[in-house]
């Protein structure tokens, strides 16, 4: 694919925006995005998802408003990390700093990610059994939540979803 802006170079930087909900995409080379000042990855002035991080991590500490917030000195037992170490480097120093930094971990991968547990993608020719485990695991989740809730119908209903929905998995 040739670079939109010149038209002679390949296209070597695939842009996707996303403003008030409409989808543009641009695709240049290197010379036509530092023209325009676009970030281009892997250089010195360019993009990198440790700076990212770091720049999410500093939005938490300061909040929405800039006004810092006193943090507690929370530091890892086994490499001695902070978690302010941690927001400024944007990567831990082992991985039990996963383990220590969880609780201020799990809210900002929401934010970024939508999730805290990765669900990929599912390649076509699996998709299927692999689509229905996951709406089996689904169900039972909204299974249990209704019988905590004392909605026995409609846990029936959906205890019944399940079996159908394993049959079709054994006959496949």
């Amino acid at each position: 694919m040739l670079c939109q802006e010149c038209g002679k170079r390949p296209a070597s930087l695939h842009f996707t925006k996303i403003v008030n909900g409409e989808k543009t995409e641009l695709h240049i080379c290197e010379s036509c995005a530092r023209e325009r000042g676009e970030l281009v990855p892997g250089t010195p002035s360019g993009f990198s998802i440790h700076n990212l991080l770091s720049g999410l991590l500093d939005f938490e500490q300061s909040g929405a408003h800039g006004a810092a917030r006193t943090m507690p000195a929370v530091r890892c037992e086994t490499c001695g990390m902070t978690y302010a170490q941690f927001s400024k480097i944007g990567r831990f120093g082992c991985s039990d700093c996963y383990k220590q930094f969880a609780d201020k971990l799990d809210p900002l991968l929401k934010r970024v990610h939508g999730n805290t547990a990765h669900v990929g993608k599912v390649p076509k020719r699996a998709g299927g059994k692999v689509k229905a485990k996951r709406e089996i695991d689904r169900l039972k989740q909204e299974m249990q939540s209704r019988i905590e809730r004392e909605e026995f119908e409609s846990a029936a209903k959906l205890r019944d979803r399940i079996r159908e929905l394993e049959r079709e998995m054994g006959a496949g």
